[in-house]
């Protein structure tokens, strides 16, 4: 039996509520489509929601959004007890979480059905992120799942090549990238680098996207969730896509990949990028610094 992985990203687009209860209701809508999947998937950052239910809300500076970290174990209970439920792996997007006095971190958080919880704390901060008091964190870390070796790109971490390398160095074969672009060309940079990642470590990539126009201080987003792999011939689709959302559309994309055909990829396909980049690493480690 070929080893396969069935991924479902949730396409979510932010929008007033009135309590926390709101997104947990809209929450479980989401993972009642991801039924039968092995892994859900929620955007970056898709908790911003949670600003809407402060007073007069709108009037507030976006400085103000570290206040959505009041909701912290409250959402990290959400998403332990429907991991448990369901007998299923969720993603559970990222959320601005206080790691010490002041200091707030952008943390992807990996859910399991038997109590299992990964963190990534986001390692490359898009420079609009520093309006919202955001530190980085230090560490590309993999995580073992029953089904796949996986670890997380953070939205701009996925215009880093180092960070899919790093991953795909410690064996990752999926990498996770929850997103949040304001601009349709902010999404399409992320889009095409994790495309770019998929083909140079020769890995599948989920960039499961967060939309919505929510309205001032609340930034806009621009959507179309993807699953993606490299452009070899092994795959039907020539440009890599595995599955893919419609344009803005709040939805549930799902798709299954085959880690059996990835790594009979990276040893006899086309591209054999993967083993061509190590196999060139010392060479660049050479170059004169001032290059």
């Amino acid at each position: 039996m070929p080893r396969e992985v069935t991924i479902t990203a949730c396409q979510y687009l932010v929008r007033e509520i009135s309590s926390f209860e709101d997104m947990a209701a809209r929450v479980r809508a989401f993972l009642d489509q991801a039924g039968g999947s092995d892994i859900a998937i929620f955007p970056e950052l898709f908790t911003i929601e949670l600003f809407t239910t402060l007073p007069a809300w709108r009037d507030r500076p976006i400085a103000e959004l570290v206040r959505i970290a009041e909701h912290t174990e409250a959402y990290h209970e959400l998403f332990r007890s429907e991991a448990r439920r369901r007998g299923q792996f969720i993603a559970a997007g990222s959320h601005l979480e206080e790691v010490s006095a002041g200091r707030y971190e952008n943390i992807a958080h990996l859910f399991g059905p038997d109590g299992e919880h990964y963190r990534h704390s986001k390692t490359h901060i898009f420079p609009a992120e520093a309006n919202w008091s955001t530190s980085e964190g230090d560490r590309m870390e993999a995580f073992e799942l029953p089904f796949a070796k996986v670890g997380f790109n953070i939205c701009y971490e996925a215009e880093i090549p180092e960070c899919a390398a790093a991953l795909a160095e410690q064996g990752v074969e999926l990498i996770l990238t929850p997103s949040a672009t304001f601009t349709e060309q902010g999404f399409w940079r992320v889009r095409h680098c994790a495309q770019s990642r998929c083909i140079e470590n020769q890995v599948y990539q989920v960039h499961c996207c967060l939309g919505g126009q929510p309205g001032a201080p609340l930034p806009d987003g621009w959507a179309r969730s993807s699953i993606l792999g490299p452009c070899d011939m092994a795959w039907d689709n020539p440009a890599g896509i595995i599955a893919e959302a419609q344009i803005n559309v709040e939805m549930a994309v799902t798709g299954t990949i085959n880690l059996d055909l990835l790594h009979e990829n990276r040893a006899s396909g086309a591209a054999t990028t993967f083993k061509d980049r190590r196999r060139r690493a010392r060479l660049y480690r050479n170059w004169p610094s001032h290059l």
